[in-house]
C-alpha cells in the first residue's frame, strides 16, 4: 500500500511533510513509482490529463486546495474511486483578509488615486462608508460563509447567492433562482463560487448590468467564471467602475493580456489564499487514516455537482 504525489509543480516539499507524519507509509511522487497498483490514496494538484488511469486500485483522491476542478476537468473517476477537498480554516481567514482589503480599497478610491499620482493629478473624490456600501457573494460554502459573516461583522450590508437559500445571521440570502434580485442594488460583487458547468461563465454582461451603476467585481473564485470580453466591455462603457482579479482562464496571464494595461483593472497572481503546509498536511494526514480505517472522509465531493 503506497500513496502517490501527482503535481504540477515541485512535490518534494508535501512528500518530506508527509513522510514526517507517516513514517511508516511508502510515499512517492509521480512517475517514479514503484508498484503503481500498491498506491490507495494520491494527493493531488494540477495533474496532467488522464493519469490517474495507470492507478487501478485507488481509492481516494485528495486535491491540494479548496477546488476540484483541476481534477474533474482532467480526470474520470470510476464509482469506486472517491474525491476529496481541502478545507483549512487558514484557506478561510486569509481569504477573508484579501477580501477586506480589496474592498476596502475600493470604497475609499485607492484604485482612481493610484492612477490620479501616476498622471500627476489631484482630484479629491467622495469616498463610501462601510455602512453604505452593499456587499453580494456570490457562494455561500465554507468559504463564502466565513467571509459573509465577517463582513456583517463589520457593518456592510451582505446578500449571499447559492444553490438553495442559508440560514446566516444578517446575511439576506437567494437560492439559485434568484440570481436577479440578489444582484440587484449591489455595490460590490464578489465571487467565491465552485466551478461547474453550471457556474462557468457566470461573471458575464448581463450579470454586471444587472448590478448597481458603477459596482466593483472581485474575482477569487476560478478563471472560467469570467467572460474576459464581457468584463473588459463593461468597464469601458462605464456599466462596472472597476474589477478586482486574482483568477485567471490562463495562468499566468499572458504578457500581451488586455488586463495587464487597464486603468480601472487590478491584477494579484492568484495569491488570495495559499494552502498553509503545516495546517494541509494535518487534514490529508487524517484523511488518509480515515480510508485505512473504512471511516467517512472529510469534504467529499460529488463529482456531478463539483464540490
Amino acid at each position: 500500500m503506497s500513496i502517490v504525489l501527482i503535481f504540477k509543480s515541485d512535490a518534494s516539499r508535501w512528500q518530506e511533510l508527509l513522510v514526517k507524519k507517516l513514517p511508516d507509509e511508502v510515499i512517492e511522487v509521480h512517475p517514479k513509482v514503484k508498484d503503481k497498483n500498491a498506491v490507495r490514496f494520491a494527493l493531488c494538484w494540477k495533474p496532467e490529463k488522464d493519469v490517474l488511469q495507470q492507478y487501478k486500485n485507488l481509492e481516494v483522491v485528495q486535491s491540494l486546495g479548496a477546488g476540484v476542478d483541476h481534477i474533474l476537468d482532467t480526470q474520470t473517476l470510476d464509482n469506486k474511486t472517491k474525491l476529496t477537498r481541502l478545507v483549512d480554516t487558514n484557506l478561510s481567514n486569509d481569504m477573508w483578509e484579501y477580501l477586506l482589503v480589496a474592498v476596502l480599497q475600493y470604497i475609499k478610491n485607492f484604485p482612481r488615486y493610484q492612477n490620479d499620482q501616476r498622471n500627476k493629478t489631484w482630484d479629491p473624490h467622495r469616498y463610501k462608508t462601510i455602512r453604505e456600501t452593499h456587499v453580494s457573494i456570490m457562494g455561500l460554502g465554507k468559504i463564502g460563509e466565513f467571509v459573509a459573516k465577517k463582513f456583517v461583522e463589520l457593518g456592510f450590508t451582505v446578500s449571499g447567492w447559492s444553490v438553495t437559500k442559508k440560514d446566516i445571521p444578517g446575511v439576506t440570502s437567494y437560492s439559485n433562482d434568484e440570481l436577479e434580485t440578489f444582484l440587484n442594488n449591489t455595490n460590490i460583487l464578489i465571487n467565491v463560487l465552485p466551478l461547474t458547468p453550471s457556474t462557468k461563465g457566470i461573471l458575464n454582461k448581463t450579470v454586471f448590468e444587472k448590478l448597481k451603476r458603477n459596482a466593483y467585481v472581485i474575482s477569487v473564485g476560478r478563471g472560467d467564471h469570467l467572460i474576459e470580453n464581457d468584463l473588459l466591455e463593461s468597464l469601458d462603457a462605464g456599466i462596472l467602475s472597476g474589477a478586482m482579479l486574482d483568477v485567471f482562464a490562463e495562468e499566468p496571464l499572458p504578457k500581451n493580456h488586455p488586463f495587464w494595461n487597464h486603468p480601472k483593472i487590478i491584477i494579484t497572481p492568484h495569491v488570495a489564499s495559499l494552502t498553509n503546509f503545516d495546517s494541509a498536511i494535518d487534514f490529508i494526514v487524517e484523511n488518509y487514516k480515515r480510508m485505512l480505517s473504512n471511516q467517512s472522509l472529510l469534504h467529499v465531493v460529488s463529482p456531478t455537482k463539483g464540490y
